[in-house]
């Protein structure tokens, strides 16, 4: 099969996903003046090809739950089947393979307290035949990621066409898996508005069993997500935009970075003084390269993912971009392989 080559169309729509995944296929189309039925045919095109995935995520100040940076050094001959056995836990996110495939880095979402709060860190992980070594980094601020996509997926749409995307879509009615049709159901009237100024959310069992759902297809219409989570549609609709109001989710697109220029990703694990911390992650988050920038517990207390279209511009970005005199010492890991993006399995 031919290498899938995206145009202006396929990146405007996946800027838009970026955007509001939810947006219906009538107004993506609109506003990228072309047709709902080949704005559907291209969004098959991705799912299928280039591995597109909707998906919606609690926001962090709404999760209830600690993230840790976790580096594992495996043998060889575990090492794959440990990232993927990660891969497939619930409780996992972002899980690589890198450093010349004996080390598997990955995100492991905790609960704060109660008797299993840290079992995979604490047992679980160290127990497993074939580890050799084990660190772990609390995850204490996000620069770049999460909410805020990184910019060489979202580099198509202008500032009118954004703001009309989320003028006109949120909160939209439901848009559908594969059709160009707005199914709407109706939300009915909420009795209690949430008020979007209201901090740190904490989300219910309702609203996590919503965002299962919604975390393998935000797509779903209110009828499917009403089957998912055994309520109606109309509950549903008005849980949904409740979330949204509050801030309490945001969407992502997973996609292969391949389709997108990139071939060479790498993980930069920085040792920065804690006095020039925030200084030197709000600078580095301004940079094109960097999918990732967050601050961390350890010894290197600052990680960032580089997304680059070859080793010269990986070369280039870690001598001229990132040579920064408070930067004390950087360590550079190649990600040889994606088993788990945000959510999406890539274990096939």
């Amino acid at each position: 099969m031919d290498a899938l080559t995206l145009d202006d169309l396929d990146r405007g729509l996946i800027h838009a996903l970026q955007v509001d995944g939810r947006a219906p296929f009538t107004l993506v189309a609109e506003i990228l003046g072309s047709s709902t039925q080949t704005v559907v045919r291209r969004y098959r095109r991705l799912y299928a090809q280039a591995g597109l995935r909707v998906v919606a995520l609690p926001s962090p100040r709404s999760s209830g739950t600690h993230q840790w940076f976790v580096r594992l050094t495996a043998a060889t001959r575990t090492a794959h089947d440990i990232a993927v056995a990660l891969a497939r836990r619930p409780d996992t996110s972002w899980v690589r393979l890198t450093s010349g495939g004996t080390e598997i880095v990955a995100i492991i979402h905790t609960t704060p307290s109660g008797p299993d709060a840290h079992a995979l860190l604490l047992r679980d992980i160290p127990r497993t035949a074939g580890i050799t070594a084990v660190s772990a980094h609390y995850l204490l601020h996000t620069y770049l990621g999460g909410p805020t996509a990184w910019r060489g997926r979202v580099a198509t749409l202008d500032a009118a066409q954004q703001a009309r995307l989320r003028a006109e879509s949120t909160p939209g009615p439901s848009p559908g898996k594969d059709t160009g049709t707005d199914t709407n159901t109706g939300t009915g009237t909420s009795t209690a508005e949430p008020d979007p100024r209201d901090s740190a959310y904490q989300l219910t069992d309702a609203d996590r069993l919503l965002l299962t759902a919604l975390r393998d297809d935000a797509r779903l219409s209110y009828a499917e997500l009403a089957a998912a989570t055994g309520s109606t549609a109309s509950t549903v609709a008005r849980r949904l935009t409740a979330l949204r109001a509050r801030d309490a989710l945001f969407f992502d697109v997973d996609i292969e970075p391949s389709h997108l220029g990139v071939t060479v990703s790498a993980l930069l694990w920085m040792q920065v003084a804690p006095a020039h911390l925030d200084a030197v992650a709000t600078e580095l988050a301004g940079h094109r390269e960097l999918a990732v920038v967050a601050a961390t517990t350890g010894p290197t207390n600052l990680v960032a993912h580089a997304l680059c279209r070859d080793a010269e511009e990986l070369h280039r970005y870690l001598t001229r971009e990132v040579a920064l005199r408070a930067i004390a010492r950087i360590e550079t890991a190649p990600v040889l392989r994606t088993y788990k993006a945000a959510a999406t399995l890539r274990t096939n």
